[in-house]
């Protein structure tokens, strides 16, 4: 078991690719602290999914927007699991609707940067007293940062442009203490969010340009944290990894 022993914090961890990220960390021995948001039956489903793969876990709710909510998190994991934290996983995110320029006012603004962006960086700052040698950090990026977004999604691509960055801005500060720190930018992986923000027309159209001529799904990026998440990819830090079938390369 790669990951045998270790403690794992996903944020957004109770559906979708939280939920298959969190079940795939427990599969391979990771206890598992998730947060949600709004929806306690998806919480306690994965919760008891990471039970049936053999480990152990705790869902908390919160905003991961806002910092004493964020530290409680922290405070039930390490109450649950013991004073060190192995991984860190930012799943939180979302494009949360689609909106020209001239219909974006302060408040779109300021909900679409707290969501992508404050998450992650409230969560990676309230980790590292916990982390130590051999930590990592998952973040997820977009394929929107890459290309810009679709139409009405470009304070979405910005901030994924911005969890980029800042990837790279944390890989070089926290690498002398031996944390990595690397992101993902999926495509269109077949979740809620692409049922929400996509229409079945332009999936099956966009099923057609990929190469391998499928959607992603969830599992797909479950292994690739698991991978990031482990020993086996020690000397990897600083990436956005893209995985998106082959749609674009960088």
């Amino acid at each position: 078991m790669k990951l045998n022993g270790k403690v794992a914090i996903v944020t957004g961890g109770a559906r979708d690719l939280g939920r298959a990220i969190s079940v795939k960390l427990a599969s391979e021995g990771a206890k598992v602290v998730i947060n949600y948001f709004e929806n306690p039956e998806d919480a306690q489903e994965t919760l008891k999914r990471v039970q049936q793969a053999g480990s152990e876990g705790v869902i908390v709710q919160g905003d991961m927007t806002k910092a004493d909510e964020v530290k409680r998190f922290f405070d039930t994991g390490v109450n649950a699991f013991g004073q060190k934290i192995d991984i860190l996983v930012n799943v939180v995110g979302g494009i949360c609707g689609r909106k020209q320029i001239t219909e974006q006012d302060e408040n779109w603004y300021n909900l679409l940067m707290d969501v992508n962006m404050k998450s992650c960086w409230l969560c990676t700052r309230e980790v590292i007293p916990y982390m130590a040698k051999g930590g990592s950090i998952v973040n997820f990026s977009s394929l929107a940062a890459r290309d810009g977004g679709g139409p009405g999604a470009s304070l979405y691509a910005t901030a994924k442009g911005a969890v980029m960055t800042f990837t790279r801005s944390m890989a070089k500060e926290l690498g002398p203490n031996g944390i990595r720190v690397n992101a993902l930018a999926p495509g269109t992986i077949a979740t809620s969010f692409h049922d929400r923000f996509n229409t079945p027309e332009n999936r099956e159209r966009m099923k057609g340009i990929y190469p391998l001529r499928r959607e992603g799904d969830a599992d797909d990026v479950a292994d690739l944290v698991v991978f990031l998440a482990s020993d086996e990819s020690d000397y990897i830090t600083g990436t956005n990894i893209d995985i998106n079938g082959g749609m674009s390369f960088s």
